[in-house]
């Protein structure tokens, strides 16, 4: 199986350091050739009343990895409609990339304890690799009881790797990415109270809502 891609998927409202810096740690650890950054356009978990216009994030992602190796922007969610379904992405990327390219799906720890919620969440596990990652607080420790209760028994743990792997040959792999205690949340908060972002988000990125204001007037949820 050649060198795989990457899904780091989400609301990116706004990309900010924490987001590059775990991408980065996934595409290292796993050596990936690419991570794909899919900016979600109606996530169906979410108020879509309280998340910036898609054009804006998709702008500000791509100020963020512009020139970066190994990352690339790509918008087939803003481009579909209706409320944006991970396991349609990742069907999506199989049917481009071929058996032959190894396929990881990135979410975070606090995603992947809802993941039983989520549209065909069973065949996800059969399609691609999951990539959960952690970073403190959050619990690093990860075991079967964290996999969906009606997918555990496709699962079984390899110690040497410390993932889980699934009947279908793909596997569930517990990641902790460098602990930046950064949100999207708290970003927000400090632009609507005049406060400084510097060093929080990447340059262009600061650059841009600093010209365009935006979250200055309104502080989003």
């Amino acid at each position: 199986m050649s060198a795989g891609i990457g899904i780091f998927g989400g609301t990116f409202d706004p990309v900010h350091v924490g987001h590059l810096r775990a991408a980065e740690d996934v595409r290292e650890t796993l050596g990936l050739t690419e991570i794909r950054f899919v900016p979600a356009a109606t996530p169906p978990h979410k108020d879509a009343r309280t998340v910036t216009a898609p054009a804006a994030r998709r702008h500000m992602l791509e100020l963020a990895t512009a020139g970066v190796p190994g990352f690339r922007v790509w918008p087939i969610e803003l481009e579909r409609s209706g409320p944006s379904y991970s396991i349609d992405t990742i069907r999506a990327l199989c049917d481009e990339v071929g058996p032959t390219t190894r396929v990881a799906f990135v979410l975070g720890r606090d995603a992947f304890a809802e993941f039983h919620t989520w549209r065909e969440f069973p065949a996800i596990f059969s399609l691609c690799d999951v990539v959960v990652i952690t970073r403190p607080p959050e619990q690093t420790a990860f075991s079967v009881v964290d996999i969906p209760v009606a997918t555990r028994e496709a699962f079984c743990y390899d110690a040497r790797s410390g993932s889980f792997h699934h009947e279908s040959g793909h596997r569930v792999i517990p990641l902790s990415v460098v602990p930046l205690d950064i949100s999207a949340t708290d970003i927000r908060s400090r632009l609507a109270s005049g406060r400084s972002i510097r060093f929080l988000v990447p340059t262009a990125v600061e650059a841009y809502l600093e010209s365009s204001g935006l979250y200055r007037s309104t502080h989003a949820s």
